[in-house]
């Protein structure tokens, strides 16, 4: 038989494809699964991910001490 197109390929040959094709999907989704960071509380992820900032000496940001044009 001839097996060098997909129009005139056989059923075997069709059902060759479909089958690599889910095994293939089937170890990309494993390989993402396995790829994502460990999902960790959420009370711990929020107490590690924000910075503490504490309040120190006020800063003065405008000032007169241009020279004025008259």
């Amino acid at each position: 038989m001839n097996n060098t197109s997909i129009r005139t390929a056989d059923r075997l040959t069709h059902l060759k494809i479909v089958v690599v094709s889910l095994v293939a999907a089937i170890v990309v989704v494993c390989v993402g699964i396995a790829a994502q960071p460990p999902v960790l509380d959420a009370g711990t992820q929020i107490e590690a991910r924000v910075p503490l900032f504490k309040a120190g000496q006020p800063i003065v940001w405008s000032g007169s001490e241009g020279s004025t044009i008259r």
